[in-house]
């Protein structure tokens, strides 16, 4: 299982990346992947909205579950990973297959800076997750 320390973490699973400024990706984690398994669908239909920290901001969709997707912080989503969505490239299993890398959800302008103080490193992230 990976962990990368450049990023931060939810109780909920998704990951944070700040990118200089506020613009910052989001995905899921390698922990959530596999517990969900194979990805069949990545919906975020809320692409030019402001969310604050926790709204959902989109669903996955596995073979046998769907989960919500959730804002590690408050902002405006800016981008759906042109390469995961259903118009363009539609190849949701890049998350399982790179969680972190190319397989990032959403494109995000944080709003709210300081909230991102109170999400998890790796090592805490690593508690959460047994």
């Amino acid at each position: 299982m990976n962990f990368p320390d450049n990023l931060k973490y939810t109780n909920d699973h998704e990951w944070i990346r700040v990118e200089g400024g506020n613009i910052a990706y989001v995905g899921i984690t390698d922990f959530a992947q596999s517990e969900l398994d194979e990805l069949v669908y990545i919906e975020v239909e809320t692409v030019g909205e402001t969310l604050e920290q926790g709204e959902v901001f989109g669903t996955v969709e596995a073979v046998k579950t769907t989960s919500d997707l959730f804002m590690p912080v408050s902002g405006k989503v800016l981008e759906f990973n042109p390469a995961l969505d259903e118009s363009e490239g539609d190849e949701p299993t890049l998350v399982n297959k790179d969680p972190y890398g190319e397989g990032w959800i959403i494109r995000m302008e944080i709003s709210n800076p300081e909230e991102l103080d109170g999400l998890l490193d790796a090592e805490a992230y690593k508690e959460v997750v047994g």
